[in-house]
């Protein structure tokens, strides 16, 4: 909204550091800056009202060390992040850009789905929330849309990479190369870097081109659902999903930077997004929202985030990475939520099969998700969140590595 009246202010007025408004890093400058005071400076009144509201986590008895105390403890703070990441959005991000739009449609979306399992555990006094049918079924929804938005809309374009030099006597937009509706995505470890999804029906003829949403849209559906599910089950001890998301997200708006600005998307040879630019400022806003929430999150925990914001969370990683054409760098750069998400299956895969061969339940981990293996192995969950976040870090950077590893 700033962004709009400044940009009207500094055309019709010449109004003194209105021009400001016109410059990428200072709009994502600005933005984690509220962000940030939101999150620590209201945060605390958001917890003392979940607090006098008597929202607090019901606790289930898995035998870990310290878990007793933790009852009680006010959740739904995902609603921290949600506020704190919006509030700079609205103010300082062009509205009018379709990728800003389809964040804030998911961060909003997956809130109410979150909000809604939080309330029914809470309220409803029901251990397991919203009936996973359900939660699968939103999650459905979202990627659906996100899916058909990125393949139909005509404002989601890429730009072919003109083989001309750039020099004095060559126009920008003809460096650019022209504007094409594509399905391209990047592929880490290989040559050309790139996979079209086209390509996986091609083989069926020219006219088969026009229906590759067959396969892209399925693809999107698949990431949304098992990303979001990833982050939530990784918020299981004080601090781990909020820094290891942080991480996450400072990393895809490394990509999102370079992908939107010619002169480095030219140099590292990866694809031209345009428009994607301005997902830098709903990145830096959310990541601020995650830092401060992350104030009141870190061991000992004042507030938990509840499914309100561990949902919203996966939801908003998973469209952030589609949008700028890195899904498949997910396993690597999400390799947190990845790992978590493995050990459930795994262990519940295993112990269903033991059962039924042996007729006794094994177990591959003491305690599934990963984190509750270690917490069961005698790790303080302080120590786990830490050594999860520098694998994490390690993660980021094996995936920007990936930019030039082909």
């Amino acid at each position: 909204m700033l962004t709009y009246l400044f940009e009207y202010l500094e055309k019709q007025y010449q109004f003194p550091g209105a021009s400001l408004f016109g410059f990428l890093t200072f709009r994502a400058a600005m933005a984690i800056l509220f962000s940030l005071g939101v999150a620590t400076v209201y945060g605390k009144r958001i917890i003392l009202f979940l607090q006098k509201q008597q929202i607090g986590e019901t606790i289930r008895d898995l035998g870990l060390e310290g878990q007793k105390q933790k009852a009680g403890t006010p959740t739904m703070g995902g609603l921290i992040i949600i506020i704190a990441t919006l509030i700079p959005v609205l103010l300082f991000a062009k509205l009018g850009n379709i990728y800003i739009i389809l964040l804030i449609m998911t961060m909003l979306w997956m809130g109410i789905i979150g909000f809604v399992d939080d309330y029914i555990k809470i309220f409803k006094k029901n251990k397991e929330g919203l009936k996973g049918r359900f939660k699968i079924l939103g999650q459905v929804v979202l990627g659906l849309v996100v899916g058909a938005t990125l393949y139909f809309h005509p404002q989601v374009t890429m730009r072919e990479h003109s083989q001309t030099p750039m020099t004095e006597n060559i126009t920008m937009a003809e460096v650019r190369g022209a504007d094409i509706k594509s399905t391209k995505t990047t592929v880490p470890f290989s040559k050309n870097n790139e996979l079209d999804y086209s390509s996986f029906i091609s083989w069926m003829g020219e006219g088969a081109v026009s229906y590759s949403w067959l396969i892209f849209i399925p693809v999107i559906i698949l990431i949304v659902t098992a990303v979001s599910n990833g982050a939530n089950l990784t918020d299981g001890i004080d601090g781990l999903a909020a820094g290891t998301s942080a991480i996450i997200v400072i990393t895809l708006g490394i990509f999102a930077w370079v992908s939107g600005n010619i002169i480095f998307s030219d140099y590292l040879d990866i694809m031209y997004i345009f428009g994607v630019e301005e997902l830098v400022v709903f990145i830096t806003a959310f990541a601020g929202a995650l830092v401060g929430f992350l104030w009141y999150n870190a061991f000992p925990a004042q507030v938990f985030m509840g499914d309100t914001g561990s949902l919203t969370i996966g939801g908003v990683i998973a469209v952030i990475a589609i949008i700028i054409r890195k899904e498949l760098l997910i396993p690597i750069l999400c390799g947190i939520f990845f790992a978590e998400s493995i050990s459930v299956i795994l262990q519940v895969g295993y112990f269903k099969y033991s059962k039924k061969k042996y007729g006794e339940g094994k177990r591959i981990f003491r305690m599934a998700p990963l984190h509750h293996h270690y917490q069961k192995k005698g790790y303080h969950e302080s120590k786990i969140v830490t050594r999860f976040w520098i694998v994490g870090i390690l993660l980021a950077i094996i995936t920007i590595v990936t930019l030039k590893v082909r």
